[in-house]
């Protein structure tokens, strides 16, 4: 089946221009190019457009589950009669197993699964290997960590057909080899039920259910049916069944894994021990003794995936399988915001070698357990057949893969130009900036203020309350979540002012904002490089009357060159409206469309209303009610899941204990 796209518009402005000639790179073989689109151009449009000309298998990847969500709605709205499919981290929190050498703490792996996107993940996988070429996965660079070998995958999928002789019991076992799960009481995804010569079979990664009628050995009929109320949908003349998880594998191939484990295991015990280190020897024997034993009885043990090497049949040292290796060989590939996902991809392989490092020194994991990773750079470059980053700024990288070749799209459909950029001076900023503001609100305008640090930004939010403005600040240490809802209730008119340190990762359009302010945009740095401003500057670029103020005692290069950059493109989109009679017009589409669709299993998260939040120091006495536990459960679950992606595994394993003890209050407290 080919991409039939779907929208309510044609492409307009640089688009076509835009489209034609990647789409011509692509039929010409080039192996990378680079789109720079200018904020509110399109993008995803034109991602869409050559796709559906070029009917290639895609993978697009993000560099955050939000805005993997966020374009996951986009395209399943575009191609609704296509397989479009998300594929992220399935973790609601992850602390992984860690060794402090400097305490001597070890610390045990926690997680929690979220179930949905583990279905999601599944289907993604089902997809792509099941021969149809309209498939465009939206992905997280969850797409470069460890998954089973695919061919492996493919070798456990059943396929049935109306007529076939095929024995019931037979049919069963291939169900419990593919992991699915006997329960004829609950019946729920990636189970199966029997009653008589009757299977029914709840697939693992969609909400269909099928119903196998056996006469004999014959497989009678196939029938498709309600999940709840089991009446028939459709007859079906054939059924394909994938399996229940992505870490399928035979029994045979377990028994062989085995025994290469307990030789790996032999071998390095040995090796500790003649460095002296028996203690670690001891350790490690009985860990792996233990893992082994759970895995001649149940056929699985905690944290298996350390001995994936063995499984996949690789080498040591050799790269593991991820999802890219799904794809068929001339599949394409979009680097969405590439100026960052791209530097993500880079820092994935370090973070986990060093915590690995630790694991295998001290006698807690076999040095197989190195290969259970995600990709190097070379590794990820290695996969790519051809691809093309997206993104208003892209790196040097970018630039240097596509051979300085890029191909922009400036102008906007809507007509609308980039803003206008003001310097001013710093000296009596705040009063320059508060009659700005005023006079915005007084247009029902709204505004955004970008701070260097976090503390400004909450400090300037305090001073700004008190001034009788209504505002709200942003940053990094706000739930994903919470963010959300603040940027709705700015879209919504509940306050005017929106601070933060970097607005940037939102990705989030704000229509009604005429004014972004840029404090301190003479500091040179990471925050205020000419990559960075131009972000910025990009978040005004949706109001017809945008403006841009730098406060600054100097004009340093990355503001010049910013500003000459922005200069260069309002002159193009102001040309082409004269030239085709353009008159530019507000943006209307508002952020709640994205919000609906910006998490597929969420749906719109967490509404909580905004707190200070409740503070460890505070007397216990204060934690005696309900509502205040649970505020503080949150709060620590949030410290918790920050400490463990900084790595700071001392604090995460802290903060779990307080959580546990915060919880087992609550439930005394709810007489549970």
């Amino acid at each position: 089946m080919k991409f039939q796209l779907e929208a309510p518009y044609q492409a307009a402005g640089d688009q076509p221009q835009a489209i034609k000639e990647l789409v011509e790179g692509i039929q010409q073989g080039a192996h990378a190019q680079t789109l720079l689109g200018a904020t509110g151009t399109g993008k995803t449009f034109t991602m869409a457009k050559i796709i559906e000309k070029l009917n290639k298998p895609t993978l697009i990847i993000s560099h955050n589950k939000t805005l993997a969500a966020q374009l996951y709605g986009e395209f399943s709205q575009f191609f609704p009669h296509n397989a479009v499919e998300y594929f992220v981290s399935y973790y609601d929190y992850y602390q992984p197993e860690a060794y402090v050498p400097s305490t001597g703490t070890y610390i045990e792996k926690d997680l929690a699964i979220n179930a949905e996107i583990e279905k999601l993940r599944l289907r993604a996988a089902s997809s792509l290997l099941s021969g149809r070429r309209d498939v465009v996965v939206i992905s997280s660079v969850s797409c470069i960590y460890g998954m089973s070998n695919p061919q492996e995958f493919y070798k456990h999928v059943i396929r049935l057909k109306k007529g076939e002789m095929i024995n019931r019991d037979i049919f069963l076992l291939k169900l419990v080899d593919l992991l699915y799960s006997r329960n004829d009481e609950q019946f729920t995804s990636g189970k199966f039920r029997v009653k008589g010569d009757t299977v029914d079979v709840f697939l693992a990664y969609t909400d269909c259910v099928y119903r196998f009628f056996f006469f004999g050995d014959e497989l009678e009929d196939i029938h498709r049916i309600d999940a709840e109320t089991g009446s028939r949908l459709a007859e079906e003349e054939q059924a394909v069944i994938y399996p229940a998880n992505l870490f399928v594998t035979s029994q045979d191939v377990v028994d062989k894994v085995m025994g290469q484990i307990r030789d790996e295991m032999m071998e390095h015990t040995s090796f500790l021990e003649r460095k002296g280190q028996v203690e670690e020897a001891e350790r490690l024997q009985s860990r792996t003794e233990l893992d082994l034993e759970m895995m001649e009885t149940l056929g699985y043990c905690a944290g298996i995936e350390n001995y994936s090497r063995y499984f996949d049949g690789r080498h040591a040292g050799e790269r593991p399988y991820c999802l890219m290796d799904y794809f068929p060989s001339d599949y394409l590939i979009f680097i969405d915001e590439s100026h960052v996902t791209l530097p993500q991809v880079r820092g994935m392989w370090g973070g986990d070698h060093a915590r690995k490092r630790h694991l295998v020194e001290y006698g807690f994991r076999l040095p197989s357990a190195m290969d259970n990773r995600p990709l190097n750079v070379k590794e990820f470059e290695s996969l790519i057949n051809q691809v093309v980053f997206v993104s208003a700024t892209p790196g040097e990288h970018e630039l240097a893969e596509s051979e300085g070749v890029v191909v922009e799209q400036l102008i906007r459909p809507t007509g609308l130009l980039d803003p206008l950029v003001s310097i001013f001076p710093t000296q009596h900023q705040m009063d320059h900036l508060l009659d700005a503001i005023h006079a915005r609100i007084a247009r029902k305008e709204q505004i955004l203020v970008i701070t260097l640090t976090k503390r400004m930004a909450e400090e300037l939010t305090k001073y700004m309350t008190q001034k009788n403005l209504r505002c709200q600040y942003i940053h990094s240490e706000v739930d994903t979540l919470d963010r959300v809802r603040i940027l709705q209730e700015l879209v919504d008119g509940k306050f005017d002012v929106l601070i933060g340190v970097n607005l940037l990762r939102e990705g989030l359009d704000l229509p009604g904002v005429s004014l972004v302010a840029i404090l301190e945009a003479d500091k040179e740095g990471f925050l205020r490089n000419k990559r960075s401003l131009l972000q910025m500057i990009g978040r005004a670029a949706r109001h017809v009357r945008g403006e841009v103020y730098m406060y600054a005692d100097k004009v340093t290069p990355s503001m010049e060159q910013a500003i000459t950059e922005t200069k260069r493109r309002r002159e193009l989109q102001m040309a082409h409206n004269k030239k085709h009679g353009i008159t530019p017009k507000p943006v209307t589409k508002a952020i709640n469309k994205l919000i609906e669709t910006y998490d597929p299993i969420e749906g719109k998260g967490d509404h909580r209303g905004k707190g200070e939040g409740l503070s460890a120091q505070e007397p216990e006495g204060v934690y005696n009610s309900i509502p205040k536990l649970k505020r503080l459960i949150k709060e620590t679950k949030k410290k918790m899941e920050k400490a463990s992606a900084q790595m700071d595994y001392l604090t995460a394993q802290k903060l779990k204990s307080e959580l546990t003890l915060h919880k087992e209050q609550l439930e005394k407290l709810e007489g549970r």
